[in-house]
C-alpha cells in the first residue's frame, strides 16, 4: 500500500518511513524538501495520488500559542482536504498525551488539529503519546547554554519515538478507529531527573534548576496530567536503555 506521511523528514517521520519500508508498504514524504507544502498545499495532490492512508507526524517548533494553531489549522485542514480529494481511506494523526485537558500554548495547535481531524470529511485515527525520551535532549538544545539549566517541573512516562513509529504503522493496516488506546512508555520519570542523565551522558557539568509553572497549568504538568490513565500500550524501550545509546554517540 502506497502510504503518504507528513513531516516524513523529522525525527519520528524518518522512522515511520523505515518501519513502513520493512512492513513493506511504499512510503511517500510529504515535506517542503521533497516539494509539498502542507499549509498551502503546494505539491500535495500529486503526492497523495494513490495513497491508501497518510500518517501525520507534522509539526512546528514553537512555544507561541497563536504560532502552533495558526501552523496545524492550515496543515491539518489543506492536508484532510486533499486527501479527500484523493479518496485516502485513513488519516492517522499523532497528537500528545494531555494536550487536551492542559493548557500549554503548543497544545493549543494540537487541540485544533485533533478538532479538524474529528470533524474532517476522511475516516480516521487519532494516536497520543507521551514525551519521547529525545525530549530533554531537544528541551537542552533550545536552551542558551550555561551553568544553570531551567527545567518545567514535570511528570511524565517518555516512550521512544521508534516504539511510537513501529505502533503507528501497525494502526495504519488496522480500519480507522477514531480515538484510540494511548501510548506511554514502560516506566514513569520525573523531567528534572531525565535532563540530569542526559546531561551526564553528555559529559556536561550544568545546575538543573526545577522551574514549577504557576497556576492550573504547572499543576497538571507536576500532577501527572502527560501521564495517560489504564489501559495504554506501553511501549518496550526503557529511558535508560536511550541513555546508553546517548552515551556511545
Amino acid at each position: 500500500m502506497r502510504v503518504a506521511v507528513a513531516g516524513g523528514t523529522g525525527l519520528l517521520g524518518r522512522l515511520v518511513v523505515a518501519e513502513l519500508t520493512r512492513a513493506g508498504a511504499e512510503p511517500v514524504v510529504l515535506a517542503r524538501s521533497r516539494g509539498v507544502d502542507l499549509t498551502t498545499g503546494a505539491g500535495l495532490d500529486d503526492a497523495l495520488t494513490g495513497a491508501g492512508a497518510v500518517v501525520d507526524v507534522s509539526n512546528v517548533t514553537t512555544t507561541s500559542g497563536r504560532t502552533s494553531v495558526r501552523f496545524f489549522t492550515a496543515a491539518t485542514s489543506t492536508l484532510l482536504s486533499a486527501a479527500d480529494r484523493a479518496r485516502v481511506g485513513h488519516v492517522l494523526t499523532l497528537s500528545i498525551v494531555g494536550a487536551d485537558t492542559i493548557d500549554v500554548p503548543y497544545y493549543r495547535g494540537k487541540r485544533r488539529q485533533e478538532e479538524l481531524l474529528a470533524a474532517g470529511p476522511v475516516p480516521w485515527t487519532l494516536l497520543r503519546a507521551t514525551q519521547f525520551h529525545e525530549f530533554p535532549e531537544q528541551l537542552l538544545d533550545r536552551l542558551p547554554r550555561g551553568p544553570l539549566v531551567p527545567v518545567p517541573v514535570m511528570a511524565t512516562q517518555p516512550v521512544a519515538a521508534a516504539d511510537v513509529a513501529a505502533h503507528l504503522v501497525t494502526l495504519v493496516g488496522q480500519a480507522p478507529a477514531g480515538g484510540t488506546t494511548p501510548m506511554a512508555g514502560p516506566e514513569p520519570w520525573a523531567m528534572t531527573e531525565m535532563v540530569r542523565r542526559v546531561l551526564a551522558a553528555r559529559g556536561r557539568r550544568a545546575l538543573v534548576v526545577p522551574l514549577r509553572l504557576p497556576g492550573r497549568t504547572g499543576r497538571a504538568l507536576a500532577g501527572g496530567g502527560l501521564v495517560p490513565a489504564e489501559p495504554f500500550v506501553r511501549g518496550r524501550t526503557t529511558f535508560a536503555e536511550h541513555l546508553q545509546e546517548l552515551a556511545g554517540r
